[in-house]
């Protein structure tokens, strides 16, 4: 366990597999890149090398990565020192995988799943302790070559040693930004992103029924609160309607009981209709919006009513609103609030169960989800006083973080370079 990671073992080779042999590779370390067939495993490499933009630095690197296959070529990851597992997000399937590891690993190397939501302890369920010392999840974000991000989970009994290993490599070496979660459901960017998404429909249909448009409730959705230009709507375009569907499954079954979340993990009906039809976003030619090409070349954007199922001209609106939207009293100020600010009051809920402090739930949203502050942060800057006054006016229960702050006496969460930690006393930021 002393010595440096210098060889990689990527199993499976799709979007996020072959991203991460790609990193791997283009940082001068070994890489073995396994799939379930050679097709499926040449594709793969094909990602690394063909794509438009190459995903290698240097062409010259791809000589780092050997391929094979599970069935012939499992055995060589003994003599690999991380172990990565990246194939599809179904349990049963990732614990096939992780028997077939406990089966040919070496005692010395790490174990990681790349999984976006399933926890630890259900993949390693009933396994040797051996493997359970030195198992965690890394969650990187798609694209894996762009986004900052990178979550890292430790399951109850892996060694710490591990997780300050994988921690010095990931940010060293694969140059991410690391945050710390706990291993629930979700971990911590996809906890908070998805309430906002999930929540984001069911407020959105209410919306709508008040005369507010798919176009107008994304233009505030956005860069007016600090979010990325797709807004809600076309962020789910993005993600794709069937993985939400999988995603509220998963959230409806290991939620906790009380989760805030529980109410929403069920697609509104017209989003369900939608799935139905496959009309799943930008994967099957549209979902919310489309890109349609007229007979004259012209490529026009489409908006999809959910109402009478008719596709119209996209209508842009530019908002003139700013971050104090979520604070205002108005109609539209009610849509943010209930949806931004569920989200941030959500967020304050939720130490120390998915982190143990307010600086990994804001870095996670900011370099996962390209929100230019993250939560705390953006609490900070409407001001926490005036966050719990809406938060009382609208006789929603205090959230715990607001509450620590609330007894600390102090006014913000972040003071120049320390933030306010569980037991309401400024903490210094580290890197």
């Amino acid at each position: 366990m002393n010595k440096d990671i210098k060889s990689v073992a990527v199993l499976g080779s799709g979007t996020m597999g072959a991203g991460i042999a790609a990193l791997a590779a283009d940082n001068n370390c070994k890489v073995l890149l396994l799939d379930i067939s050679e097709d499926a495993v040449k594709k793969g490499k094909e990602r690394i090398i063909n794509e438009k933009k190459p995903l290698l630095s240097d062409l010259k690197n791809i000589n780092n990565v050997e391929i094979g296959t599970f069935e012939n070529d499992f055995h060589k990851i003994k003599n690999y020192d991380w172990i990565c597992e990246v194939v599809v997000e179904e349990i049963n399937i990732k614990r096939d995988i992780f028997k077939k590891i406990e089966e040919h690993r070496n005692t010395h190397s790490i174990v990681s799943s790349n999984t976006s939501g399933i926890p630890l302890k259900d993949i390693t369920k009933d396994m040797t302790e051996e493997l359970l010392k030195n198992v965690c999840i890394t969650h990187f974000f798609n694209p894996v070559e762009v986004m900052k991000l990178c979550e890292l989970i430790p399951g109850e009994k892996t060694n710490k040693e591990i997780i300050n290993k994988l921690s010095i490599f990931l940010s060293k070496v694969f140059n991410k930004g690391v945050v710390y979660g706990k291993d629930t459901v979700n971990f911590i960017g996809n906890r908070i992103g998805c309430f906002f998404m999930l929540k984001g429909l069911h407020e959105g249909k209410i919306a709508r029924s008040k005369g507010i448009s798919l176009e107008e409730i994304d233009s505030l959705l956005s860069k007016p609160i600090g979010l990325p230009p797709t807004g809600l709507y076309g962020l789910i375009d993005l993600i794709g309607l069937d993985v939400m569907h999988s995603v509220g499954k998963n959230l409806a079954t290991n939620l906790p009981d009380n989760d805030a979340g529980l109410p929403f993990t069920k697609l509104p009906s017209e989003e369900q209709n939608l799935f139905n039809n496959k009309q799943l976003g930008r994967k099957t030619g549209g979902g919310f919006y489309r890109i349609k090409k007229l007979d004259s070349g012209e490529k026009v954007k489409e908006t999809f009513d959910l109402d009478n199922g008719e596709w119209n001209t996209f209508k842009k609106i530019q908002s003139e609103k700013d971050l104090n939207i979520i604070l205002e009293d108005s109609e539209l100020g009610n849509l943010v609030w209930n949806v931004m600010g569920s989200t941030l009051l959500y967020a304050a809920d939720l130490i120390p169960e998915i982190a143990d402090d307010i600086l990994n739930i804001d870095r996670a949203m900011r370099w996962g989800f390209a929100w230019q502050m993250g939560p705390f942060e953006i609490i900070d800057k409407l001001g926490p006083k005036n966050v719990i006054k809406k938060c009382l006016d609208k006789n929603q229960e205090l959230p715990k973080m607001l509450q620590v702050l609330e007894k600390s006496g102090n006014e913000f969460f972040y003071n120049e370079n320390m933030y306010l930690d569980l037991d309401g006393i400024y903490k210094e930021i580290s890197n």
